[in-house]
């Protein structure tokens, strides 16, 4: 987990601060819109709203952007855009194996921009089910690293129903959850003054894969390819990120 958080910063240092929020948004929306059309607009008897809400107010969403983002989706702005999700599973170089999850409004365009995506960077688009095995869908509670006393935050987060709590990162601690569990842990920890930066599902990979510096470029290029497309919501994948696999992505 912690590999891909790195991941992670090193993309938003690549792109540049204002790129970066304008894909988190853009992503955040897309998420309050669905969550409002599929459970009501109203995020007290709507756990995944609520979970998006606290997520947008986090990455400092103004409010207007959210209220008109519910509104989109229980169609109090008329019908708007029509998002549905979907899910992608294939192999990179190397064997990677990749779970890519998408909110689109033209599902024929983003299947056609996925697969070309992995052909291009050497990889194939999958079948339905055909990596989803390889992974386990947890909750993750990334919460700012600084001040925080490591062994109260474990202790705090088990008492809350925390599974576990990944410290390799110094900037962040990760805070894993049973998937049905994220929105009553983040509740915990933030009812106990914890700053929460994000909680989300993610797909987490049984067992990664160790690559070859070639092959590792050429995956974090199809990685690069997947995320900026505006209909890419996660990338999710098998590569082993440790630290000599994260060097090789300062080359791109």
């Amino acid at each position: 987990m912690a590999g891909h958080s790195k991941w992670a910063n090193i993309k938003r240092k690549k792109a540049g601060v204002d790129a970066a929020r304008s894909k988190i948004f853009s992503r955040i929306i897309r998420e309050l819109t669905i969550a409002a059309r599929d459970g009501g607009g109203d995020p007290a008897g709507n756990p995944r709203l609520s979970l998006a809400i606290e997520n947008a107010k986090s990455n400092n969403m103004p409010k207007e952007n959210i209220e008109r983002a519910i509104k989109k989706g229980t169609g109090e702005l008329g019908a708007g855009e029509s998002y549905e999700e979907a899910v992608y599973e294939g192999y990179g170089p190397g064997g990677v194996a990749y779970f890519v999850e998408a909110t689109t409004d033209n599902p024929n365009r983003t299947v056609g921009e996925v697969r070309h995506a992995f052909t291009r960077y050497g990889g194939n688009l999958g079948t339905s089910g055909s990596v989803s095995y390889l992974f386990d869908q947890k909750g993750i509670i990334a919460i700012p690293a600084e001040g925080i006393d490591k062994e109260s935050l474990m202790l705090e987060a088990i008492d809350g129903g925390a599974e576990d709590i990944n410290d390799e990162d110094p900037e962040l601690l990760e805070v894993s959850t049973r998937r049905e569990d994220l929105f009553t842990v983040r509740k915990h920890l933030e009812d106990h003054g914890y700053t929460i930066r994000n909680a989300e599902l993610q797909w987490i990979p049984k067992t990664e894969v160790k690559l070859d510096e070639s092959t590792a470029l050429t995956n974090f290029k199809l990685m690069n390819a997947l995320e900026d497309n505006d209909d890419v919501s996660n990338v999710f994948n098998n590569m082993k990120m440790d630290e000599e696999t994260l060097a090789v992505a300062e080359q791109l």
